[in-house]
This record gives C-alpha cells, structure tokens and sequence, in this order.
C-alpha cells in the first residue's frame, strides 16, 4: 500500500518534474553562452567588429541587425539572401543548425570570406557551432535569444534586430528601408498581434510540450505530454512569429533585469510555437515596453492565411510586389520569383549585391577595396517604395499615439 501511494505521487508529479528538468536545460545553455566566455570554441571566437563605424545621431539612419538561420542545403540560399539586404551601416549573423555538416557551415565562412565587400566593412559574421532547432519548439526560441545575444556581443551600437530565415527574400532595398526607419522612434517594436490567429485555434497554448532538441545533437520532433496549464499571474499574447524587435526591448529580454522575461521563458519552454507568444506576452505584460507595439510585422507571409505553409510563387508576384511588405516567405531556392523580384524590384544583378548609395565601387577590376573604404555608408538614396513605406509608418506611428497600447487586439483564451 506505501509503495502504491509513492508510485502515484510520483506520476502525479512526473510531468511537472520534466518541465523543471527542460526549462533548467534552456537556462543552462542560455547562460553558457553569454557568462562563460573562455569555454567559447575557436570557431566562434573569430566574430569580428565592423571596421567602418557609421554615424549615428538625429536625421542618420539607423543600424539594423540581420540574423539570418538555415539548415541542410541552406548556405547558398543565405549567402544569396545576404547580398539581397546588404548594406554597410547593418550588422549581420548568419548560422546554419545542426541538420547541416561540418562541411557545409565550414563553406558558408569560406564564402563569406571570398567576398572583397564584406572583408571590407566587417560587419558580416558567421557562426560556426550549430546546436539542434525544432521550429515548434522552445529551442527555436532559444536560437533566437543567443542570436541577439551574440549580435550585442559583437557591437551593441544597433536599432532594431531582424530575424530571416534563408527562405525570406527582401521586397526593397535596403536604402528604401533605412530611409523609411530613420525618423521612427528607435524604441518601437514590430508585431503583428492579428494577422495570425493559428496559435489559438489549434488550442495548444496550455498544453505541456517537451523539445528534445534542448538537450540533443540532431534535429528532433518535440513531445507533447498529456497534462495541460493554465496561468493565471500574467496573460498569454500572441500572433506572427516574425518579429522587427528594437535593441532596448532586447537587452530587456536577455539581460532580464526585470523579472518578466525570465520568468515567462520558464513557462514557454514547455510550450508549442513559442515564436508566436514569447515575444508578444513578454512586451504585452511589461509595464516598461507595453506602449511601443506597431501591430504589423512588414512580411508578406502564406503561414497566416493557410493551416499549412504554402510555398510563394510567380502566381502571386503582383500582390507580394504591390504592398508595403517588406519581406517575403517561404520562398524555394530555385523560384523564378526570386529571379523577378531581382530584376524588377531590387534591381540586382545576378551573384552582385543590391545597388545603393554606397556601391559604386562595384565591377572596379583593381582597388576595390581601397574604393569601399571611401564609399559614404550614412546617406541614402531612397526610391518610390521608401517614400511610400516611410509616409506609412509615419501615419501608423501618429494613430498609435491616439492608442498606445495595441496589446488588447489579440489575446489569450
């Protein structure tokens, strides 16, 4: 009979003690990577600071931080989608997970160390560890917070940080963003709260998961457990993964100074699609940040509009190219849309990076180097779409002063 009443306290607690076990696994790897510095392996000891430092200040244009993360096969799609948003003034960290080889990460630092450009500027770097990812799990999330992590480490001096995956492709140049970003408060936030309703109807918001891929090499499904949660000290926010997060709004989720981040990262390490919620809960529920939300998250995306991802193509290329997105995804490497959106859009030659104010130094045979040194990276040139994107924003900005808090549009159940 006593060992029958230890049997049922243990399975009664069972699944809350997997959900301790896996949360201290997050934190663990979370606090390696910032705290223990010496333990860095020499692959990602070689992150560079950027060699040309651009001026910042009132009526300059900011400084965005692209995080740009593949998988098996994705090197060429990154390196691609790289010189697609290239610019100076920007910091970039491109990392490819563990479903690729160590072949294949070796040759996106050899590709990126090919380029004249980017040796020049130095602000493209390459992280050669890899860890496993499960993009409906919490080590997504975790991906996510040590890229930020390792942008800030690198040099701090950034605006906004934006996450790509190699198959987002840009809908404007990079001089046309910078310009419509200038005048913008540098502390406002990009997310969308309605365009994706999916993470409440499939009702997995209280159900506990466990994302293996915390804790093992390769790529792996994550676990759902048959327990479910409800809290009630905070409430659950939610809508499009894809997020433009300022710098500030960063450092507050990975410094932690206040204790919101770190204690909802321990709760949504047992959650499903955590890209969907952290985020949007954590701004949400802090009385620092709840006021600088923009409910848009500038991408033309198929996941909101169908239970499945649909992959983008030629079909759509008059309604992607026709609004004020400014990315695009899912996109296949091999989509003649890529080769359209060059042409007509971006103007891009192609294997060349997207022309703009400072690359006129382009195609010169001898001194390439020496020309970038001179090319001005702190003026831009903006086109028709800039303007158009940056009278947008100006007008969402002056509504969001009428009703500063957009928190309310889209919550939990």
């Amino acid at each position: 009979m006593r060992i029958s009443k230890v049997y049922s306290w243990f399975y009664g607690y069972y699944p809350w003690m997997v959900v301790f076990a896996t949360t201290l696994v997050l934190f663990g790897s979370l606090s390696k990577s910032n705290n223990n510095q010496d333990e860095v392996p020499s692959k990602a000891s070689k992150f560079q600071k950027p060699l040309r430092l651009p001026n910042k200040g009132y009526g300059y244009p900011p400084v965005l931080a692209y995080w740009i993360s593949g998988s098996k096969g994705d090197s060429n799609k990154m390196v691609r989608l790289l010189k697609a948003i290239y610019h100076p003034r920007n910091q970039y960290l491109l990392q490819l997970d563990s479903g690729s080889s160590d072949y294949e990460r070796e040759n996106l630092g050899l590709l990126i160390e090919s380029e004249t450009v980017l040796q020049t500027f130095g602000n493209v770097n390459v992280e050669g560890r890899s860890y496993a990812v499960n993009k409906m799990g919490s080590s997504a999330l975790a991906a996510t917070l040590h890229a930020a992590a390792l942008l800030l480490k690198i040099n701090s001096d950034w605006d906004w940080f934006i996450p790509l995956s190699a198959s987002s492709y840009p809908l404007m140049n990079q001089d046309d963003l910078l310009h419509a970003f200038t005048f913008l408060p540098r502390d406002l936030n990009f997310i969308d709260y309605t365009s994706n309703p999916g993470w409440k109807q499939r009702g997995e918001i209280n159900r506990i998961v466990v994302d293996p891929n915390l804790y093992y090499k390769s790529n792996t499904p994550i676990n759902y457990d048959v327990e479910t949660r409800k809290p009630d000290a905070f409430e659950i926010f939610g809508g499009s993964p894809w997020v433009i997060l300022s710098r500030s709004f960063m450092e507050f989720c990975i410094y932690g100074w206040d204790n919101i981040p770190r204690k909802l990262l321990m709760y949504f390490t047992n959650v499903a699609y955590p890209l969907e919620t952290y985020f949007h809960t954590v701004i949400c529920n802090s009385f620092e940040f709840q006021n600088t939300t923009l409910s848009n998250d500038l991408r033309y995306d198929s996941i909101p509009k169908s239970p499945k991802p649909k992959i983008l193509n030629t079909s759509k290329y008059g309604e992607i190219v026709a609004g004020e997105s400014v990315f695009a995804q899912p996109i296949q490497e091999d989509d003649p849309l890529l080769n359209m959106i060059d042409e007509d859009v971006l103007h891009r030659m192609p294997d060349n990076f997207v022309p703009g104010s400072w690359s006129s130094c382009q195609g010169i045979n001898q001194g390439e180097d020496l020309c970038y040194r001179w090319a001005d990276i702190d003026t831009v040139k903006p086109g028709s779409k800039g303007i158009k994107l940056a009278s947008l924003l100006t007008k969402l900005v002056e509504e969001r002063r009428h009703n500063p808090s957009q928190c309310h549009q889209q919550h939990g159940p």
